[in-house]
């Protein structure tokens, strides 16, 4: 039987990249770290590299404008052994059409439900996204989903080929920055972490009647409106990672009322600094906060925010900390392919789902 050898140049394509602050960012980042420090070196395909336009409503996001000869001409140069396509933006798309003709194996990840988010913006079915969706990650030898619901959901939309990922927390950055005081239950703190668009849903968070005070941490296209309507709301905008755990460990709940996310990172960082979640049960809080007795899941979101007041804080660093980006990394590590190689040799995923660690 042969020995797969190791991977130790890692390209990864992604559309998403600093300075946009968001979730996706964010993993590519603590990934790419954990991997390095593993030994692979990884390099990575941004737009960066090249003159980009604004994404329409989403004018932080840059959308690259190049050709697929161009990224087959960088992939080239670079020369990794492993080809991982992370967005289906303009980069990820000219990545796939360059390795689909010069025979390279890549793989993919399902970082986002962008099918749900078109349909919250313009009323497009989801079915019709995923389509085109499935037609991208169908060429990968692999597809990174980071939790069990998002993997099914693939699933029944016909994608193959699926690996099952998760997501982590950095615990030297993320941990209570304060005294560990028992949740104020008269006056409490409702806090909201994230980008201030529609389809993160936060409107559903502000029309709550709830006793304290709610704070909002982000900025987004529809920042103004919501400061229009809910005046009373405290609206913090954009933190430092730093910053963002001392206002995490000074709230009370942490409000999540995303309907459409894969994952909900900030949920694994608030609750790493001691607060216990409320939301929706639906993909991302369904595999994040499960059973652990961390969070509340209700589809009263009302109902959520107040059962989760008598959650001790101490539930919510336990559950934290079965959450990390090394198991993450090396769960991506695993699912690579050589970019150049018969898949009989050096296929390294060894089955189409993968047991999450962190549930």
């Amino acid at each position: 039987m042969h020995k797969l050898p190791e991977i130790k140049r890692l390209l990864i394509v992604t559309d998403a990249a600093a300075p946009q602050v968001n979730g996706v960012v964010r993993t590519i980042g603590n990934t790419t770290r954990h991997l390095e420090a593993m030994g692979v070196e990884v390099q990575m395909l941004t737009p960066e590299r090249f003159r980009t336009i604004a994404c329409p409503s989403y004018a932080e996001i840059r959308l690259s404008l190049t050709t697929s000869r161009t990224v087959e001409r960088i992939i080239d140069e670079i020369n990794p052994d492993a080809l991982h396509v992370s967005t289906e933006g303009p980069l990820g798309w000219h990545a796939r059409s360059a390795a689909l003709r010069r025979g390279w194996k890549f793989t993919t990840a399902f970082h986002t439900r962008f099918p749900e988010y078109v349909h919250a913006r313009t009323g497009i079915p989801p079915s019709w996204v995923y389509k085109v969706f499935k037609r991208f990650h169908g060429s990968a030898s692999a597809v990174l989903a980071p939790t069990p619901t998002i993997r099914d959901n693939l699933i029944s939309h016909g994608f193959e080929r699926i690996v099952q990922w998760t997501h982590g927390v950095d615990h030297d950055i993320f941990y209570p920055r304060i005294a560990q005081r028992p949740i104020n239950k008269e006056n409490p703190v409702f806090l909201y972490v994230g980008r201030l668009a529609i389809e993160k849903n936060v409107e559903a968070f502000l029309k709550l009647d709830l006793p304290g005070t709610k704070w909002v941490a982000g900025e987004g296209p529809i920042e103004q409106d919501l400061k229009r309507k809910y005046p009373e709301a405290r609206y913090i905008g954009v933190l430092s990672q730093d910053d963002l755990a001392k206002l995490y460990s000074d709230a009370d709940v942490f409000v999540f009322p995303s309907l459409t996310d894969t994952f909900g990172l900030v949920m694994v960082e608030a609750m790493a600094c001691g607060l216990p979640v409320a939301a929706f049960p639906v993909p991302g809080p369904l595999d994040v906060i499960a059973k652990s007795g961390a969070g509340v899941m209700n589809h009263d979101l009302r109902t959520a925010c107040l059962e989760a007041l008598r959650i001790p804080r101490q539930n919510a660093i336990a559950h934290a900390k079965t959450f990390s980006w090394e198991i993450a990394s090396r769960k991506k590590l695993n699912a690579l392919v050589w970019m150049r190689g018969d898949d009989a040799v050096f296929a390294r995923h060894a089955a189409p789902a993968v047991e999450s660690v962190a549930l």
